[in-house]
C-alpha cells in the first residue's frame, strides 16, 4: 500500500488553524463564576456528607443493620420480693412465650390462612378464635402478638417443629408466688402489656409483663427491669456471620418488705379455717406494729392464684377484691374506743361518769306517745362507766354519749364528724398498695340530699355505735386502734422497707428517651416512698389525747381480763391483750359483719391485730377464736424467746 508524501503546506495550514483556536482567551469574569460554582458544589457535598455522618448516622446505621441482621429482645427478669428475713415471696421461673409477627407471614391470602390453620393446630386452640384475635389486634400499637405464655412442653415441640413463618418461641419469665392463696392480695399479679400500656410507655413490647395490683402494681416501676437486645449479623446471601449485644439487659430492682412470711401464712390459713368452720367464704386480717407502722401480715380471703386470673373474674365471692384495703364497712362497736376518747377529751363524761343501761333506750315519740322509738342494747348492763362500757360494749352508754339523752349531754353529729376526721377515718392511710380506698363519713347535709328527710337523733345514735352510713376501711380502722395502743401517734402503714434502684445499664442512652426519663422518675418516687429514713408520722396527737387514751386502753384491757368482757376468750393467753369486738348489721339487718381489733402486750404493744368475718353467724363471737390463736402463734414464735435463733424463721 503506497503512501502519499506529506504536504508541508497543508501541515502549516492546519497548524495555523489550531494556533488560532488555542489563542482564544478565557475572561476573568467567566473564570470567577466557574470557580464560585465549584466552591458551592464542594461545600454542599461536604455539608451533606457531614449531616449523614453525624446527624443521621444512627438512622442509616440502623437501616443498614436491619437490611443485614435480625434483632431479638432479651426480656429482663423482674425484681424479687423478699420478706423481712430475706425469704423470697415471689421469684422468676424461666419459661417461653409464643409470638406471631404478621409481617413475616406469606403474602398470599391462601398461604397465610393455611399457616394460621397449622398454627392453631399446633397450639391446640380453636382456629376461628385465633383468626379473630389476629383480626382484632391493633397493629398500629405493636407489630407482634403474644399467642400464649408459659405453654406446655407438647405445644412448644409442636410449634417449633412446624417451622411456621412469622411464629417464634422466645424466652420469658413466669412469676411464681411461694404460697399464692396466702400472699395473693399482698403481692398482686402481673399481666402482659396491653395496647394502653404500649401506647403509654414506648419502652414496652408485647412480650413485657406489667404489674397490675398489689406490690407488683404499686412498685412496677422498680420491679420492671431494662430489656436487652441481641443482633444476629448476616451477609448479602442471608448467612449468619455473627451475633452481638446491642444492649445488655438488667434485672429489675428487688423489694425488701416488713412482711413476716411465716406469720402471713399462718394468719391467712387460720382465717380461712375459721371461715370454713362457719360455712363462710370472705374476710380479712391485718397485723402491724403500732410503734412504727410496719405491716407484718395482710390477708384477704378468698385468695387467688395469680397465674389463673381469668378463672376468677365471674366468681361471686370476688377473690380479686382486696378487702383489707379496698373494702368499706360499717365498723360496729369497734368505733367505741374513738367515741370514748372524744367524749372524755371534750368533757362530755369523766372516767367515773356512770350511765344506766336497762337493755334499751326509749326515745319519746311526740306524734304517737304510746309508740316510743326503741334503741336496743345487746343486753342489760346496769350502771356502767366508760371503762366497763368499753369492756361490756354497752350500746346505751354510747347512744347517750354520742347523741345525748335527758340530762346526759352528747357530742352531736357535728362534733362526731370532726372526731372521725381527727382519727383520720375519711382519708387513705397511705399504705403502699395503690388500690387503697378511703372511708365515708355521713353528715346531715349529705343525708338530706340522699334520703330527702332531715337527720334525726336516732341517726346520731346509730353512727355512735358504728352502724348506719358510717364506713371505714379495715386498714384505717386498725391504724386508729394502733394509735390508741401507742398513745396517740398515727404512723403510715408500710409494707416495703427498702427497694433496689431502677435498673439502667446505660444511663446516658436511656435518659434521652422521654419514656425512660418518666420511668426513672416513677422509680425514684417509689424508692423514696419506701426509704424515708424510718417510720413516717402522719399525725401526733399524743399530747392532747394521751390522758383519754390511757382510760380507753384500760377499758379495752378489761374487755379481755374481766369475765363480763366481750373479748374474755383471750384472758388466758401468756401475754396481756387489750381488745374490742364489733358487730355491724348490714342489708336491712339481714347480714352481720364481725370484727375484732386489739393489741398485745397491752402495756407495751408491738402487735396490733384486726380480724374481719363477713356475714358472720354469731357476730363478734366468731372472730375471737381466730384472734386468740393468732396472738398465741405470735407469742410462741416471735416473742417468747428474743434470741436470734428463736426469731429467725425457716427459709
Amino acid at each position: 500500500m503506497s503512501r502519499e508524501p506529506l504536504n508541508l503546506e497543508d501541515i502549516l495550514t492546519d497548524r495555523v488553524v489550531e494556533d488560532d483556536l488555542l489563542e482564544v482567551p478565557v475572561t476573568d469574569r467567566l473564570f470567577r463564576r466557574l470557580l464560585l460554582v465549584g466552591i458551592f458544589v464542594v461545600v454542599g457535598v461536604g455539608i451533606r456528607v457531614g449531616y449523614f455522618s453525624l446527624v443521621e448516622h444512627e438512622a442509616f446505621a440502623a437501616r443498614a443493620l436491619a437490611n443485614m441482621s435480625d434483632s431479638r429482645v432479651e426480656l429482663a427478669p423482674r425484681g424479687v420480693i423478699y420478706d423481712r428475713y430475706g425469704v423470697p415471696l415471689v421469684k422468676n421461673v424461666p419459661s417461653f412465650n409464643i409470638i406471631l409477627a404478621p409481617r413475616y407471614l406469606p403474602t398470599s391470602p391462601e398461604e397465610r390462612r393455611a399457616t394460621l390453620t397449622r398454627l392453631g393446630e399446633a397450639l391446640g386452640s380453636d382456629q376461628q378464635t385465633l383468626f379473630d384475635t389476629v383480626a382484632k389486634k391493633n397493629w398500629n400499637v405493636a407489630d407482634e402478638l403474644v399467642l400464649t405464655t408459659n405453654p406446655s412442653q407438647d405445644v412448644l415441640v409442636a410449634v417449633a417443629s412446624a417451622k411456621l413463618p412469622g411464629v417464634s418461641v422466645v424466652p420469658s419469665f413466669n412469676r411464681v408466688v411461694a404460697n399464692p392463696l396466702a400472699f395473693s392480695h399482698l403481692i398482686g399479679y402481673v399481666g402482659l402489656a396491653n395496647d394502653a400500656d404500649l401506647h403509654a410507655d414506648d419502652r414496652l413490647i408485647v412480650n413485657d409483663v406489667v404489674g397490675r395490683v398489689g406490690l407488683e402494681g404499686s412498685y412496677d416501676s422498680v420491679l420492671r427491669g431494662v430489656n436487652g437486645e441481641r443482633v444476629t449479623l448476616r451477609d448479602a446471601r442471608g448467612e449468619v456471620r455473627g451475633e452481638r449485644a446491642a444492649q445488655d439487659s438488667a434485672a429489675g430492682g428487688d423489694l425488701r418488705t416488713f412482711i413476716d412470711a411465716d406469720f402471713q401464712t399462718y394468719l391467712s390459713d387460720r382465717l380461712s379455717q375459721g371461715l370454713a368452720e362457719l360455712g363462710r367464704t370472705s374476710g380479712a386480717a391485718i397485723a402491724l406494729n403500732p410503734q412504727n407502722g410496719e405491716v407484718l401480715a395482710l390477708a384477704s380471703v378468698p385468695g387467688y392464684d395469680p397465674g389463673k386470673i381469668a378463672s376468677y373474674l365471674s366468681d361471686p365471692t370476688k377473690p380479686l377484691f382486696n378487702r383489707a384495703v379496698s373494702g368499706v364497712y360499717s365498723p360496729g362497736s369497734t368505733i367505741k374506743p374513738l367515741m370514748a376518747t372524744a367524749a372524755l377529751t371534750d368533757g362530755i363524761v369523766t372516767p367515773d361518769t356512770s350511765i344506766f343501761s336497762s337493755g334499751k333506750l326509749e326515745l319519746p315519740n311526740p306524734y304517737v306517745p304510746d309508740q316510743p322509738s326503741i334503741f336496743p342494747d345487746w343486753k342489760p348492763h346496769g350502771w356502767v362507766d366508760v371503762r366497763s362500757a368499753l369492756a361490756r360494749s354497752s350500746n346505751v352508754y354510747f347512744y347517750e354519749v354520742g347523741g345525748g339523752f335527758e340530762s346526759q349531754r352528747g357530742l352531736g353529729i357535728v362534733a362526731l364528724k370532726r372526731w372521725w376526721q381527727v382519727f383520720r377515718l375519711d382519708q387513705p392511710t397511705g399504705i403502699d398498695l395503690d388500690e387503697e380506698e378511703k372511708g365515708f363519713l355521713p353528715d346531715p347535709e349529705w343525708f338530706e340530699r340522699t334520703f330527702d328527710r332531715p337527720w334525726r337523733i336516732g341517726d346520731t345514735y346509730h353512727v355512735s355505735i358504728g352502724q348506719g352510713d358510717l364506713g371505714v376501711t379495715p386498714i384505717a380502722l386498725l391504724n386508729y386502734i394502733a394509735a390508741v395502743a401507742n398513745g396517740g401517734i398515727w404512723y403510715q402503714p408500710r409494707i416495703v422497707q427498702s427497694v433496689g434502684g431502677p435498673a439502667s445499664p446505660d444511663p446516658l442512652r436511656r435518659s434521652s428517651s422521654p419514656a425512660s426519663t418518666r420511668r426513672l422518675g416513677e422509680a425514684g418516687e417509689a424508692s423514696e416512698r419506701a426509704s424515708r429514713g424510718g417510720p413516717i408520722i402522719l399525725q401526733d396527737s399524743s399530747s392532747t389525747l394521751g390522758p383519754a387514751l390511757e382510760v380507753v386502753r384500760q377499758g379495752m384491757r378489761d374487755g379481755v381480763r374481766q369475765p363480763y368482757g366481750t373479748s374474755y376468750a383471750l384472758h388466758d393467753l401468756p401475754i396481756p391483750v387489750a381488745g374490742k369486738t364489733g358487730t355491724a348489721q348490714i342489708e336491712n339487718n339481714q347480714r352481720t359483719n364481725a370484727f375484732f381489733v386489739g393489741f398485745a402486750p397491752s402495756d407495751r404493744p408491738e402487735l396490733a391485730l384486726l380480724i374481719l368475718i363477713e356475714n358472720s353467724r354469731e357476730g363478734s363471737m366468731n372472730t375471737t377464736p381466730v384472734a386468740r390463736d393468732v396472738f398465741l402463734w405470735y407469742y410462741e414464735h416471735r416473742m417468747r424467746d428474743r434470741s436470734p435463733q428463736a426469731t429467725e424463721p425457716r427459709t
